[in-house]
């Protein structure tokens, strides 16, 4: 038997509530995860959702906005909430990326490329997360397959041969086959399945918000890559942009400490004035940067998806993007194995699930890691052979096509809900 601390597991049978999968963590891989599971299975699965306060807290104030990928929105397109989130998703039509330290008073820009894939389609939008989970939320409430448990916590769980038992915070007890982390990068899940992670901090603060400004973006979104980190100016519906903007620590501390006056002096500092006078539109945000993968995605009958696998640095904007592959791909897993009659939380299952997504994760987290580093440098000889590197690129169609493929989510063992086919 393997078990997770914190709370016996016990009670009397009768009390004993069965589901094929729980779920914990009403995140946007949580809930994709609750929908894709519901619908492919045509409510043949029984799922319960596990939440601490509802609605979540990423669908009420988070002022992040996301570089949601062309795979992403087709799986939103399959599980029928794109139509909600569209009105709030600006097309990316291109990208700019400059390189120079702040005091410079011209930053030319060293590589630009169109931001679309076959047919015209935009490699991503950016979409508020707020808008993403609401959309998501509305969405589980439509399938009586999906039990949402709200406010709720798991506090302990054990499997055995036949099933997984979890011990809730309000001294309900529950029986399923499988149990699913998407709790996020602090999952208290993960570390009561013994489940180690590697990581690191970047000694760098995300600081995020949202500006309106005199002139249309036009879709343009621009990568300022400077010493203490990039400066990203995501365009938004109207005339808004998103600021997603990594700091040193202290100078962040400082920053944030600023009236609205003077942090808008700073962020006119970094924004370069390209788009006329700005305003501050949203509350400021900010968050410690780190890294951390996951040593292994599953235990006995335990899996980790999203944040709860892997946390990446925002210089790609692709957390997101990563944690809908894994939705992706593990519910792909549960259903094959359901549909052919097997029990989805049997070790096989779940470790085609890891080796599906365990390697391109620690690909993908090593190499948003590296980029950080070099694009973090304020050395001399380093700033002139990355400038050097992407002028190069800037000359090379192909390479670029590359890289909005990749953005697009659309290389490597795609998952059928990010081609937009159902499962």
């Amino acid at each position: 038997m393997s078990s997770g601390e914190s709370g016996s597991v016990s009670g009397p049978r009768e009390d004993i509530i069965s589901y094929d999968v729980v779920i914990s963590g009403a995140s946007t891989a949580g809930l994709a995860l609750a929908l894709a599971l519901a619908d492919a299975s045509e409510g043949e699965l029984r799922i319960a959702l596990v939440e601490r306060v509802w609605p979540p807290v990423t669908a009420r104030g988070d002022v992040r906005a996301f570089a949601f990928s062309a795979a992403s929105r087709h799986m939103m397109d399959a599980l029928g909430v794109w139509r909600e989130i569209s009105p709030y998703a600006q097309e990316v039509r291109r990208i700019e990326i400059t390189d120079s330290s702040l005091e410079d008073g011209v930053r030319p820009v060293v590589l630009t490329y169109d931001n679309t894939i076959k047919d015209g389609e935009p490699a991503t939008h950016i979409v508020p997360g707020e808008a993403i989970v609401s959309a998501l939320a509305v969405r589980a409430g439509d399938f009586l397959a999906i039990d949402r448990l709200a406010p709720e916590e798991i506090i302990g769980f054990a499997s055995d041969a036949s099933g997984i038992t979890v011990n809730l915070r309000s001294g309900r007890t529950l029986r399923a086959r499988v149990l699913i982390s998407a709790e996020g990068r602090q999952s208290a899940l993960r570390e009561k399945a013994g489940i180690k992670t590697i990581g690191w901090s970047y000694e760098q603060t995300g600081i995020v918000t949202w500006v309106h400004h005199e002139r249309p973006h036009e879709g343009t979104a621009v990568q300022h890559f400077l010493p203490a980190g990039p400066f990203a100016i995501l365009p938004m519906i109207g005339n808004r942009s998103c600021i997603t903007w990594s700091e040193n620590a202290d100078e962040a501390r400082r920053i944030l400490a600023l009236d609205d006056a003077a942090f808008m002096a700073e962020v006119e500092k970094r924004f370069g004035g390209r788009l006329g006078a700005i305003e501050l539109v949203a509350a400021r945000q900010s968050w410690p940067l780190s890294m951390h993968l996951a040593r292994a995605y599953v235990a006995d009958r335990f899996a980790l998806i999203g944040d709860a696998a892997h946390g990446v640095h925002p210089i790609a904007g692709q957390g997101l993007n990563l944690a809908l592959r894994d939705a992706a791909a593990l519910a792909e897993v549960i259903i094959e194995a359901a549909r052919l009659g097997l029990d989805p939380g049997n070790a096989e299952i779940l470790s085609r699930y890891e080796r599906w997504r365990r390697f391109d994760s620690a690909v993908s987290t090593a190499m948003f890691d590296g980029l950080n580093r070099l694009f973090s440098s304020d050395n001399a000889l380093v700033r002139a052979m990355r400038d050097v590197g992407l002028g190069m690129v800037d000359r090379l169609p192909t390479v670029k096509q590359m890289l909005v493929t990749e953005a697009a989510g659309l290389s490597g063992d795609v998952p059928r809900l990010l081609r937009g086919e159902a499962i």
